[in-house]
């Protein structure tokens, strides 16, 4: 099954160049596409590969149009990556197949829990009591949402998910550890997307909060009593403590941890494998990361960053003695 490329138009919008009636069967990248798939080209750097892909039809800006090879139907629009993305929602919506089913013979769903009548529950999931499901959210396979939490309205929850497992709070007495029990829960919003085994702790005695929008990648972890605001996107691997606060529109790269209690400014960048060990409070892309080398030059300045502090008093100390010098 197909779509012609006017009715991707009709959709979607943009300029088309070329048969309204040619019909696409697939997306694929510009160097592997061939004469029934459609690309895009969205950076000047893969330029060189437009004239030579074998697309019947290629996704572009203005600035390319006349880059394509000779015969290639092209769609202009200002902005060709959004487009595509677009485009892959509508391609997946088109040829999805009929739901065998809503809510899985195996999923497990309390009585008192409250779910959408159009929210689709997978395979040997878990929905507990008082926990809630908005309209159009999709949890996959072996998701579990924990007594008390809700998630909000067209949410993707990704396989191995675990909303709501109790954040890491105990009490040390007399060398052993009470347990501080978790009676808050986490309420995450709309149009929220959370990868596969990502683990999201309810708080401790407040709420675990997700904001609107918020993109959360495979294999991370939401300690509890974090707040993190609309359209932050993390990728995997990313570990937030407890109690920390990040803004909205803020990514964090893969690797990268959030010391907990700290405060992220709205629009703040952390780059991959940073430690954020202060809070931030201006906006702006912020890389706190040790750079590769060998193995015997790293040791080398690891060893010079343990003398920075006394290299620091000893540079005051000359600073002092420089001046006196000049004042004397």
């Amino acid at each position: 099954m197909g779509l012609t490329l006017s009715a991707i138009v009709e959709q979607l919008g943009g300029r088309l160049l070329g048969s309204p009636d040619m019909t696409i069967t697939g997306l694929a990248p510009l160097q592997s596409a061939g004469p029934e798939q459609i690309s895009f080209l969205s950076h000047p750097k893969y330029q060189s590969q437009l004239s030579t892909s074998g697309a019947a039809c290629v996704v572009v800006s203005p600035a390319f149009e006349h880059s394509a090879r000779q015969g290639c139907a092209l769609i202009i629009t200002e902005d060709p990556y959004l487009y595509f993305a677009r485009l892959t929602r509508l391609w997946k919506q088109a040829q999805q197949t009929q739901r065998a089913f809503r809510i899985h013979p195996s999923a497990v769903i309390d009585p008192q829990a409250h779910v959408a009548e159009d929210a689709v529950i997978g395979p040997l999931c878990v929905v507990e009591r008082d926990a809630s499901i908005g309209a159009g959210t999709v949890l996959k396979s072996r998701v579990t949402l924990s007594e008390g939490c809700s998630v909000g309205a067209r949410c993707i929850l990704h396989s191995g998910v675990v909303v709501g497992a109790d954040g890491f709070g105990f009490a040390l007495h007399q060398g052993q550890w009470e347990k501080i029990e978790q009676l808050g829960a986490v309420r995450i919003g709309d149009d929220v997307e959370i990868g596969a085994n990502t683990c999201i702790d309810r708080g401790a005695l407040e709420d675990t909060v997700i904001g609107n929008g918020v993109k959360l990648d495979n294999l991370i972890q939401i300690g509890h009593n974090v707040h993190i605001g609309a359209h932050t996107a993390m990728a995997g691997c990313v570990g937030v403590a407890g109690s920390a606060r990040i803004g909205a529109h803020c990514t964090v790269g893969g690797g990268a941890v959030v010391l907990g209690h700290l405060t992220v400014a709205d629009h703040v960048h952390i780059s991959a494998a940073s430690v954020v060990t202060r809070s931030i409070a201006q906006p702006g892309q912020y890389t706190g990361m040790f750079p590769l080398d060998s193995n015997a030059n790293w040791e080398k300045n690891a060893a010079s960053l343990k003398q920075l502090s006394r290299l620091r008093e000893r540079i005051k100390a000359l600073e002092s003695c420089i001046s006196n010098h000049k004042d004397s």
